[in-house]
């Protein structure tokens, strides 16, 4: 039997917080699900960990021409091997409160409106690491969103949770693997062109918010908006690399 969601879980060097993550899946029993976890070739512990609780692992192996794998590429690898109705696309750092109660309410927003392909959610800070600026720059990022998606019509939700039909992923072939940044972006703007995206505020899920801790703000804010920019207009990132922060 197929299961309903795929989740699928980009991870590289993510011993210190995989487990609990993978462990709060478990606690999820409403809707049949595999956990998915795809690994750019950790040097720690992180596939271990993924082999005790995920459902399968894909490990990526790199090539002659390219060593370094994109986010991009290792969530469509993750894909490749899923078999769900809704793919599920979530940070290793991500905590999902409530599951049961959460998909219900997610998957009632795809029953309700025929034509969404994509859903975002409003993003929290988990409660121990979470600054003023924290929640003040999220919440402007979450309304944006908002604003974009389901007011404007122009997609937009972050990386760190993405829940998207799988027939409609794979009509637009998935996150574009050139872009180092702003792939997130890029997908939920070419979903939005054969479907509906939306964000549901309704719904929260909590992060360690760990890249604005290392980076600071300003410069984190720098970053984010001149690669959407590239992204929208050069179909290119602004920067060649994401910095990996653990």
């Amino acid at each position: 039997m197929k299961p309903l969601i795929s989740i699928i879980i980009p991870t590289l060097n993510e011993e210190k917080i995989l487990a609990s993550m993978l462990q709060s899946l478990r606690t999820f029993t409403a809707y049949s699900h595999e956990i998915i976890v795809s690994d750019g070739k950790s040097t720690d512990k992180t596939v271990e960990i993924a082999q005790k609780y995920a459902d399968h692992v894909v490990e990526y192996k790199g090539n002659e021409k390219q060593t370094k794998q994109t986010i991009a590429h290792a969530r469509n690898l993750g894909a490749s091997i899923a078999t769900g109705e809704y793919f599920l696309f979530l940070d290793a750092d991500v905590f999902i409160p409530h599951n049961n109660e959460f998909f219900t309410k997610a998957l009632a927003r795809f029953e309700l409106d025929k034509r969404l392909v994509a859903l975002g959610v409003f993003l929290k800070i988990l409660p121990e690491h979470a600054t003023f600026a924290d929640r003040f720059f999220f919440g402007l990022l979450n309304y944006w969103h908002y604003f974009l998606s389901n007011i404007v019509h122009d997609g937009a939700a972050s990386g760190e949770f993405q829940m998207i039909h799988a027939n409609a992923f794979k009509q637009v072939q998935g996150y574009n693997e050139s872009l180092a940044v702003s792939e997130d972006y890029n997908l939920m703007e070419r979903l939005s062109k054969i479907g509906h995206m939306r964000i549901a505020p309704e719904l929260k899920v909590f992060h360690t918010s760990r890249r604005a801790h290392s980076l600071g703000w300003p410069k984190l804010l720098s970053l984010w908006i001149g690669n959407a920019v590239y992204a929208r207009l050069f179909k290119r990132s602004m920067n060649a690399e994401w910095k990996v922060i653990r």
